[in-house]
């Protein structure tokens, strides 16, 4: 069976597609194992902390992630493993699980960034006045 998903944040997308295998997780096409930095490579892995490694020695995921900086990518490809997973094993305990440790695992964060407007160098700044 076949599970086709996706995770967002900020700019970036996450499509995983999640099939029966031995345990082998692609970004890109390559390894998790040579994501840099570390730290994005940990926040990508987390959902397997949380159901075990038993569960990932059953299945294979390919992820094709787009947009964003490494942070965002990392968030919106923790977002399509952990739906991938709850959707092929359908398992509501493990549903459960993702959603008392962190919700976002399961729900994308709806929040973007404000555009700039005129009158300021940014979104909600405004240039400085003279008086004199």
């Amino acid at each position: 069976m076949v599970t086709n998903t996706s995770g967002k944040k900020k700019t970036a997308v996450a499509r995983a597609t999640v099939r029966d295998g031995e345990g082998r997780v692609r970004i890109n096409s390559q390894p998790v194992e040579l994501v840099e930095p570390e730290q994005a490579r940990l926040k990508m892995l987390e959902p397997f902390r949380i159901a075990g490694d038993d569960i990932r020695d059953g299945v294979d995921i390919d992820i094709d992630v787009t947009g964003g900086g490494f942070s965002g990518q990392a968030d919106a490809t923790r977002t399509a493993i952990a739906r991938g997973l709850v959707q092929h094993l359908g398992d509501a305990e493990l549903r459960d699980a993702y959603m008392s440790f962190d919700r976002t695992l399961l729900v994308n964060d709806v929040r973007q960034s404000e555009p700039k407007k005129w009158g300021g160098p940014g979104a909600r700044a405004r240039y400085q006045k003279s008086y004199r």
